[in-house]
């Protein structure tokens, strides 16, 4: 058995036994390292914590698959735990452009990755339901085409997108679930109702949840007594450390006081966790 096949049946095996757990998501090798010296089992990438580190804004098709793929080598590099990745709209718009972007992450050493039914025009947010069908379809085909188990998260996001209409965010779920995801995802969820109406609606198929997002306070005991099997925080991490660097940066400005440093992790700490 290959790393590779190791670690896409150890993320597997997570999303089988009972109870939820935790997919934290660093943005480079680093937060990588860190998080897993922590103790958690499996990591995701972030397309807004790599977006923001470059210097350029998020869901604006800014970043191209080179370079997030690039971003999610260096954290597979970087730890020994599985890792699944942001994948974005896969890349295009075409069913054939989601497949070659799975098999593209497959390559990248990911065991993981999830495909939004997002277009990324603001005026037209959310693909037409028989097109984001297919893309869930080739996207399905090409994992299921890989010597290991590839667990594809396929994602509804009109609650993030301007169109907060449960029905439809479901309906598409559940045609998700038909076509053969392995996870299925809605970002925007906020309440137990929410959550338990997709949960039982694509059963038995695993759900993740996002938390960190405005709105959202269910905390990981009452997610996993709802029945989600998976939780990220997307980009939540990485707006924490900028929340840092901004308070303490507007410290310095506007007092001239460095008191912000008082709350940074010591120096020899961080150095003694990447050292190891």
């Amino acid at each position: 058995m290959t790393t590779q096949q190791r670690k896409a049946e150890n993320f597997r095996t997570l999303h089988q036994r009972p109870g939820a757990f935790i997919m934290p998501n660093p943005w480079d090798a680093g937060t990588a390292k860190l998080l897993a010296r922590l103790g958690f089992e499996a990591l995701a990438t972030t397309s807004a914590g790599l977006a923001f580190a470059l210097g350029r804004p998020d869901g604006e098709g800014a970043i191209t698959r080179a370079e997030t793929l690039a971003n999610a080598r260096d954290i597979v590099a970087a730890t020994e735990l599985p890792v699944s990745a942001d994948l974005e709209n896969g890349f295009g718009d075409r069913p054939e452009d989601c497949a070659a972007t799975i098999r593209l992450a497959a390559e990248a050493g990911l065991v993981g990755g999830s495909i939004e039914d997002t277009t990324g025009d603001r005026n037209d947010p959310i693909y037409p339901f028989d097109l984001s069908v297919e893309r869930v379809k080739a996207s399905v085909a090409a994992a299921r085409a890989l010597p290991f188990p590839f667990m594809l998260a396929a994602r509804a996001e009109n609650l993030i997108s301007g169109r907060p209409d449960l029905p439809d965010t479901i309906r598409r779920l559940q045609a998700f679930a038909a076509a053969g995801a392995d996870v299925l995802y809605a970002p925007g969820l906020k309440t137990s109702a929410e959550v338990t109406a997709v949960v039982q609606a694509v059963a038995p198929k695993p759900v993740n949840v996002i938390m960190g997002l405005s709105g959202g306070s269910l905390s990981l005991r009452e997610l996993s007594a709802l029945g989600v099997k998976r939780v990220s925080v997307g980009s939540a991490l990485a707006r924490a450390a900028l929340g840092a660097l901004l308070r303490g940066a507007e410290e310095m400005r506007q007092q001239g006081s460095f008191g912000f440093a008082d709350a940074a992790a010591p120096y020899a700490e961080i150095n003694r966790q990447l050292r190891e």
